[in-house]
């Protein structure tokens, strides 16, 4: 073994596949010196290292569930009421006193939408709000009443109410993953930048999770950082959680380890041979990763040993909750054994199921039925397990709904201002942070790019996203956000 090699210096491990080529394969310095350079251990002057899975400073939170609403929930009906729209409904907005919602020079914003008729006069006619609200908790923040259950909890919710993206259409719900127009191309998710940058809490299991169906144009989440930081889709079923997660025939223990074991040991010769094919990388890992869940997954996902009143609290008693309740009720059990970050899509199908052009009263008050209880049951269950305190969850949506109306009883869809909300690890609740404007068009105070959401939940986590840039793919300043300071407790 070559002693000057720095793989030897203190404090350094040597990587698995560097140690096989060394005493197993025979390879020649020269080619294990640039493995080891490639994994970082080579001592040159300025020799860039991956991450080593350690926070880049002290974390206020260890995991998150990141739930995502997709097809566009109206701000307006949700978080962000507007009477106003309902004082005026059936008048354009130049009709009315807040005609300068499309004045850019009286908003001074960089870029104002104004939404013209044939004739080139402003137009756009105000569709009244569809649902009742009120001010909840202690704050007193305005919620509409298809969130009673949310209303409870919102003294632990920081809501941010003046959220804008560039996408308008639903590729939007890959932007609000990566951060860049899905014209830009590829790039990571905030799941995938997580999972890049620091180590496992369980080694049993995954370290970032995707429950419910995603789109082609967002179902992927490593992109340049290469498959190994996917998500790894998980059902709630405890005998089938996972695509190809059990072996076909009666197979006994022992022999489906000889398999794993002799498949690793190929692998991993051809890893000698391919050093940097991060597909191989990543299937290494999953091969290793899934015989250790195909016992702890499945002891996860069965609740039998919660009781009835938690099951309850989740809605796994209702029809119309079990089945967002089941998923709510497995992220509260995951991040309790340390999966890292849980990634909860609800409503795929196309655009979505909250794309409410037309019917939004039937459609979010659905919608709002399916979800309100199961994430309030989730809040108030990792609140009082002491689990809050570390977990961040965020509440998120591709856009927000237009205040204007299409066709007879919906909303298009509406970039320029919507909100979000985040509660828990590191988070000030009670807190309406932002604003749009009187009739909820443009976010006009405290406006955030969806970019500074990502740079919040990093910074909690203890992550610095510029540390996280690796050679060659050095990141716009826009991909990094700013860290929204005011919701931070």
């Amino acid at each position: 073994m070559n002693k000057s090699c720095s793989c030897h210096q203190p404090g350094r491990g040597m990587h698995r596949r560097t140690f096989l080529a060394d005493i197993g394969m025979g390879f020649t310095g020269l080619v294990l010196g640039a493995m080891l350079q490639r994994d970082g251990y080579a001592a040159t002057e300025k020799a860039w290292a991956p991450p080593d899975g350690k926070p880049h400073f002290t974390p206020k939170a260890k995991s998150v569930i990141w739930l995502f609403m997709n097809g566009g929930v109206s701000h307006m009906e949700s978080f962000d009421p507007k009477p106003m729209l309902t004082k005026y409904a059936g008048k354009t907005i130049s009709e009315t006193p807040f005609k300068d919602a499309q004045n850019p020079e009286k908003l001074k914003l960089a870029r104002v939408v104004v939404v013209n008729d044939a004739n080139g006069q402003q137009r756009n006619t105000l569709y009244p709000l569809q649902v009742g609200y009120k001010k909840c908790g202690q704050s007193g923040i305005e919620i509409s009443d298809w969130w009673p259950n949310l209303g409870e909890c919102i003294d632990d919710i920081a809501v941010v109410r003046s959220t804008y993206t560039t996408d308008d259409n639903h590729g939007a719900q890959t932007q609000f993953h990566s951060g860049r127009h899905m014209l830009d191309g590829e790039f990571p998710t905030l799941g995938a930048w997580v999972h890049y940058g620091l180590g496992s809490l369980n080694d049993n299991l995954p370290q970032f999770i995707s429950m419910g169906k995603r789109e082609y144009w967002n179902a992927k989440d490593g992109h340049y950082l290469g498959p190994a930081h996917d998500a790894v889709p998980l059902r709630i079923d405890p005998a089938n959680p996972l695509d190809y997660g059990k072996p076909e025939g009666d197979v006994k223990a022992e022999e489906q380890q000889a398999a794993f074991d002799l498949v690793g040991k190929l692998d991993s010769l051809r890893a000698v041979e391919y050093p940097n094919d991060p597909a191989l990388d990543a299937r290494i890992k999953s091969y290793e990763l899934a015989f250790r869940m195909q016992k702890s997954l499945p002891e996860v996902l069965n609740f039998k040993d919660e009781t009835e009143e938690t099951q309850k609290l989740y809605g796994l008693d209702k029809a119309e909750t079990r089945d967002f309740g089941m998923q709510m009720l497995a992220s509260r059990r995951l991040v309790e054994k340390g999966v890292r970050f849980i990634q909860v899509q609800h409503g795929a199908g196309g655009a979505g199921v909250w794309d409410a052009h037309g019917g939004l009263k039937a459609n979010h008050s659905k919608n709002c039925m399916q979800v309100d209880g199961p994430i309030a049951g989730l809040l108030k269950d990792l609140k009082r397990r002491g689990l809050l305190k570390e977990t961040l969850v965020v509440f998120a949506t591709e856009f927000g709904r237009t205040p204007g109306s299409q066709g007879s009883d919906g909303r298009d869809h509406h970039i320029y201002g919507f909100s979000v909300w985040l509660a828990g690890g590191g988070i000030k609740g009670g807190v309406a942070h932002g604003a749009t404007d009187e009739i909820g068009f443009h976010a006009v105070e405290n406006r955030h790019y969806v970019t500074d959401v990502h740079a919040t939940i990093l910074h909690l986590l203890g992550l610095d996203s510029r540390r996280l840039e690796i050679p060659g793919r050095k990141r716009l300043e826009i991909d990094h956000g700013q860290v929204i300071r005011e919701i931070m407790a």
